[in-house]
């Protein structure tokens, strides 16, 4: 989700933390460092939130607040060093939706953010990218999966099992981050059950699911999601059991002791 969130802060090394938090939740921040230069700003972009100190050079945060309001339904966070309850009645009489005293959690300042956002519609959806792994596609927005172009039915618990994967390609999942992953979907699971979704969604998107070739176990760790090797590798190759001109077998390793044997199936960690 996406805002427009205005930063007026003096202390320029609490102003780039505020600044990274929301850059990293998906925001377009402006950062400015004194009173006069966040009315100037605010009137001219109409930011979705005004952040703002009250102890600020040229005009102080809660004159700031007091103008903004009277011009507009900006959405203003007050942060403070100050932590009575007259301070924090006074900043809330003159207009501010919320009030944070200082020092604060960087984490417990972007739940409010998002909380104030989500109050005055002030977010925008980001459309959400399509995850690809080699033949699998995973489309969060739509809910979709695709394997090799053809559409296939998921459960929630293994559609949120494949697009977690998904969005990083080889890397090794433990059972228990699985599980936590899962927890919102089904507060009942158990590693038995993430063992089931592997092997269901096994059955969906691998071309031979007794040999997984995508979605890999890692022994003793968890599981993975691979590309896979090229379509190409699923067909019969040279060695498999035809016979070459003259009635012999093709070279290639066919009559290789154990090489009919099956190797050894996949199982979970």
């Amino acid at each position: 989700m996406c805002a427009q969130v205005l930063v007026a802060e003096d202390d320029r090394k609490q102003a780039e933390l505020i600044r990274r938090y929301l850059e990293h939740e998906g925001h377009d921040v402006v950062v400015v460092h004194d009173g006069l230069a966040a009315l100037d700003q605010a009137r001219r972009a109409r930011p979705d939130l005004l952040v703002v100190d009250v102890m600020m050079p040229k005009l102080d945060g809660l004159d700031l607040c007091r103008m903004l309001r009277a011009e507009g339904d900006l959405a203003i966070l007050i942060l403070t060093a100050r932590s009575t309850e007259e301070d924090l009645l006074v900043g809330l009489d003159l207009g501010a939706d919320d009030y944070m005293t200082k020092p604060f959690s960087p984490r417990e300042l972007m739940a409010r953010v998002r909380t104030l956002l989500r109050r005055t519609g002030a977010l925008t959806a980001i459309p959400e990218p399509v995850l690809t792994v080699g033949s699998v596609s995973v489309d969060p927005a739509r809910h979709e999966v695709r394997v090799d172009g053809r559409g296939i039915d998921c459960t929630p618990g293994e559609f949120q099992l494949l697009a977690m994967m998904a969005a990083a390609p080889d890397r090794v999942f433990t059972r228990e981050q699985i599980l936590k992953q899962q927890h919102g979907i089904d507060r009942y699971i158990t590693f038995r059950t993430v063992d089931m979704h592997v092997m269901n969604l096994r059955r969906k998107i691998e071309p031979r699911p007794e040999r997984p070739v995508r979605l890999i176990t890692v022994f003793g760790v968890g599981y993975k999601l691979t590309a896979g090797p090229p379509v190409s590798a699923d067909r019969p190759g040279p060695s498999d059991g035809r016979r070459a001109p003259g009635g012999r077998r093709a070279s290639g390793g066919g009559d290789a002791p154990g090489a009919d044997r099956a190797p050894e199936v996949d199982r979970a960690p």
